[in-house]
């Protein structure tokens, strides 16, 4: 054997093409165990290499083929004969471990990874450095690489076009240096529609153009609660509003939140120079878990709630740290940057920290996923180049079309405090106040984001630890986003009018009238348009149309009660 999962064998004249001496150089990939009476079939695809004879294969032209490096299996496919398998199989039993094949298509937007063997001596966290170079045509995407633990090196990369693309990497490991190969991108497979951008401005869309709009929630340690809390917490997903979820990298230490996480970040709990690969993946797992529900990790980078000294770590380990993180996750379309939940409590951090943490984000993402950063009391400048969207702590809604105008760009309250009954001020809000929050950023031109805090026996509270949702307000929640989902795909702006409003200019118009009351009001339309109506309860959940069409000015008679909205609709 010339290495573990490749044998050098001289085999019968089975193969039309083969060399003269038959030899074939072969990768076992793994086998059936073959049960006698099961009918066998004639012939079972096995992946090997038959020098030199160029043959058709799987990757297309012979000269399109990847290069065979380690971790990835490149090399031909045929159909092989029973007689060659049954020659075979004393063989296969003999090559001990398989090598791994590693997919040579992805779909766009998907998470394609080169696996590579390594050394193990030293520290390879901080003595290697790996990276690719993909190219399509003129397009060229550098992609760091990452030790993942047991001489394991990956190279994430999220393709961005449909077609063949090519790669090389280098690294100053002669082992991981100069492996080259190919893959092709294929259509993406639906439900993917890409990671979201700025769209418009002040809204969002996916990449593809599709309309998104997020509509969030809160678990910020949900990640570290153990797999059988975790896959509630799933659960619940599955079947709530939400398309966008708050969740910390680093476990969390709080009220409520006592236990040890599953696994730390670093070796020996706060080894800063040697990352826990375990822990990684596990995150990994959850995101990609996310990614088939629909929803986006919007993921916090930083915390100030913490007993194991992640919030103060020196700058050096912090931005390896950083560095690290967008090599592993950037590859996945549904990854957002949050720099930090209220940056300005984690006071060993300067204003030049975060402003040297967001270049590094920025500069170490080839995929310029959306990035923000949160706030306890005092903003971050969000007109720096580097943040795409306003995140804030804040429960002043009515300040909200004031910040899209400042900023121009997206703003989301993502924290505008919790449904709950806990003893804290900021997590005993009503269903009803939730709603109202909805409400009112939504006809601001804004976003709000959900959390609930409800007192458990057990601690599990959603806005920490996840698990099941108790309140009354994502059911409604779900209302307002069917609802904003059948408005204009560009997004709702706010409109200056005398009642809070939202729309676009000629098309649509939503108008909610919050704690006011009135039995009627008058409406300035465009005349010559004419829109249907509907009044909407948003609390009943309940759509009712207003018999007629309207333009121009017109008074609609109103129920007189407050939390009411009314929506206009173009007749076209």
């Amino acid at each position: 054997m010339k290495h573990p999962g490749r044998t050098s064998a001289t085999l019968p004249k089975l193969l039309p093409g083969s060399n003269p001496n038959n030899t074939c150089h072969f990768h076992v990939i793994g086998f059936v165990p073959w049960n006698p009476r099961t009918p066998v079939p004639t012939q079972l695809g096995l992946f090997f290499r038959v020098p030199p004879t160029p043959a058709p294969s799987r990757f297309g032209r012979p000269d399109s083929l990847p290069q065979s490096n380690p971790g990835r299996l490149a090399n031909r496919a045929r159909s092989v004969p029973f007689e060659l398998l049954k020659f075979l199989f004393p063989l296969v039993l003999l090559t001990g471990a398989a090598t791994a094949l590693a997919a040579d298509t992805v779909e766009r937007w998907g998470t394609y990874e080169i696996a590579l063997r390594g050394t193990v001596t030293g520290n390879p966290f901080v003595d290697i450095h790996l990276e690719a170079r993909f190219r399509f045509g003129n397009h060229v995407v550098d992609a760091a690489g990452l030790y993942d633990g047991d001489g394991a090196y990956r190279i994430r990369f999220m393709p961005g076009q449909t077609g063949q693309w090519t790669y090389a990497t280098s690294s100053n490991s002669p082992a991981l240096d100069a492996k080259t190969g190919a893959l092709t991108v294929t259509a993406p497979s639906p439900g993917n529609h890409g990671p979201v951008r700025v769209r418009y401005a002040t809204h969002f869309a996916y990449e593809d153009g599709s309309p998104y709009i997020p509509i969030g929630t809160t678990c910020y340690a949900w990640i570290h609660q153990g797999d059988a809390l975790e896959k509630r917490t799933l659960e619940t997903l599955r079947t709530a509003p939400f398309n966008k979820i708050r969740m910390c990298v680093f476990p969390k230490s709080y009220t409520y939140n006592a236990n040890e996480p599953v696994y730390y970040p670093f070796e020996n709990r706060n080894d800063f120079t040697r990352f826990n690969p375990k822990f990684f993946q596990r995150l990994e797992r959850r995101i990609r878990d996310l990614q088939t529900l629909g929803i986006e990790a919007d993921l916090i980078l930083f915390h100030p709630y913490d007993r194991w000294s992640y919030s103060s770590m020196p700058p050096d380990a912090d931005d390896r740290y950083l560095r690290y993180v967008a090599a592993r996750l950037s590859a996945f379309r549904n990854v957002w940057w949050s720099l930090a939940n209220e940056y300005d409590l984690m006071k060993s951090k300067t204003m030049a920290d975060w402003d040297r943490f967001f270049r590094i984000v920025q500069e170490s993402d080839p995929y310029a996923h959306l990035r923000s950063i949160h706030n306890s009391g005092p903003l971050y400048d969000h007109s720096k180049p580097w943040v795409t969207h306003v995140s804030l702590q804040s429960s002043d809604l009515e300040k909200a079309r004031d910040y899209v105008a400042q900023y121009h760009k997206p703003v989301i309250y993502d924290e505008c405090k919790y449904e709950g009954n806990i003893p804290k001020r900021w997590g005993n809000i009503s269903a009803q106040e939730m709603v109202r929050r909805f409400w009112l950023g939504t006809v601001s031109g804004a976003y709000v984001g959900h959390g609930e805090t409800y007192l458990d026996p057990n601690d599990i509270l959603w806005w920490s630890k996840g698990g099941t949702l108790h309140g009354q307000s994502p059911a409604r929640i779900a209302f307002l986003r069917k609802i904003l989902e059948d408005a204009p795909a560009e997004g709702l702006n706010n409109l200056s009018t005398y009642y809070l409003g939202a729309g676009q200019q000629g098309r649509y118009y939503l108008f909610y009238f919050d704690v006011n009351q009135p039995a009627e009001y008058e409406f300035d339309l465009e005349q010559g348009v004419l829109y249907r109506a509907d009044l909407i309860d948003p609390w009943q959940m309940t759509i009712t149309p207003i018999p007629g069409t309207f333009q121009g000015k017109f008074t609609l008679k109103l129920p007189g009660a407050p939390y009411q909205a009314v929506r206009f609709r173009r007749i076209d």
